[in-house]
């Protein structure tokens, strides 16, 4: 892999609100407003967000199912695991894709125009890990489910894709648990991973929270702090959230060190925008390449919406998994 760009933190001026151009500030306004016709997530059962999320809502739309999307089944720690795949015409490397949803909603086939443009832009295959949902499957189901899936393409990419270099990532929950996922396969190898790269986009990293998750309030832009505290909630109870297994920022600096190059990706107007800002400055002092991109005022979930912002940052991941795969075609 060609060495990225030296690992820093972003232009200050990022922060600033005159950063924040007209179009995201417009954005910002009508997806405000699409909230408040959403009942706030941590007031209804999971099951309820579930059905309103598949069904669509005014903010989210309808689900779109890909053509080119293939579902099957792998081996997982209490049965099988269903996988969402996205195979493009050409295949240079492969990238394991966890999904968001707090630990609680969400799934593989919620993303498909997202991932189907992730498989075509980097040209590479797309794996989509269903795993076990909180609170019927509390921790760690989901990380075993994650760990059991990366083992499963570590060992099979070649055979199922033609290629052996790979890539881990996700969003927000998603990418907590590729990096959950990472720090087991280093603890388990002795200090390889078999990765060579992560994408991880607006995670939460310390489930005790962060200062900007605790002080974002009720504002409900896609998250606000009591949502938060109720995914979590659900997810692990409260001795277990200094456990790097469950806190990976918490993670002993040379259990970080040998970690494979990543792209922290995150908005300014995010309530776990110290969570990117934290777990990019505790990879990159361990000695690992780390690439922190901003987007002045983004929101959390930005990627999937249409505009500015998820234009560049999804441009700029698709350059990152080319130059982690390079060549990394077996055929």
């Amino acid at each position: 892999m060609k060495k990225p760009p030296a690992s820093r933190f972003p232009d200050p001026g990022l922060f600033r609100p005159g950063a924040v151009s007209a179009e995201v500030r417009e954005f910002n306004e009508k997806l405000e407003k699409l909230m408040e016709e959403e009942p706030p997530v941590d007031k209804v059962p999971p099951e309820v967000s579930r059905r309103l999320r598949e069904e669509g809502t005014p903010r989210t739309g309808f689900v779109v199912l890909s053509p080119i999307a293939l579902e099957r089944r792998i081996p997982g720690p209490a049965g099988e695991i269903p996988v969402r795949i996205f195979l493009p015409e050409e295949i240079r490397g492969a990238y394991l894709h966890i999904h968001g949803g707090g630990w609680v909603i969400g799934g593989a086939r919620l993303q498909d125009p997202y991932l189907e443009d992730v498989a075509r832009r980097a040209r590479c295959a797309v794996i989509s890990v269903d795993y076990r949902l909180a609170p019927e499957h509390p921790y760690p189901a989901a990380p075993d489910d994650c760990e059991a899936a990366a083992q499963w393409l570590l060992k099979e990419s070649r055979k199922e894709f033609g290629v052996e270099r790979i890539v881990i990532g996700g969003e927000s929950a998603g990418a907590h648990l590729a990096a959950v996922t990472l720090l087991r396969l280093r603890k388990r190898s002795g200090g390889e991973t078999g990765f060579a790269g992560a994408i991880l986009n607006y995670g939460i990293y310390d489930l005790e929270g962060t200062p900007s998750l605790r002080n974002w309030g009720d504002r409900r832009l896609v998250l606000n702090t009591p949502v938060m505290r109720w995914f979590i909630d659900h997810f692990v109870p409260p001795d277990l959230r200094r456990n790097p297994d469950v806190s990976p920022l918490h993670a002993a600096r040379e259990d970080l060190v040998g970690l494979p190059p990543a792209l922290f990706t995150v908005g300014t107007l995010d309530l776990l925008l110290d969570d990117s800002m934290f777990m990019a400055a505790r990879w990159t002092s361990a000695g690992n390449e780390t690439e922190l991109a901003v987007y002045p005022g983004a929101v959390h979930g930005f990627l999937t919406f249409d505009y500015g912002p998820a234009e560049k940052a999804n441009a700029r991941a698709a350059e990152f998994l080319g130059r982690c795969f390079g060549d990394g075609s077996t055929g």
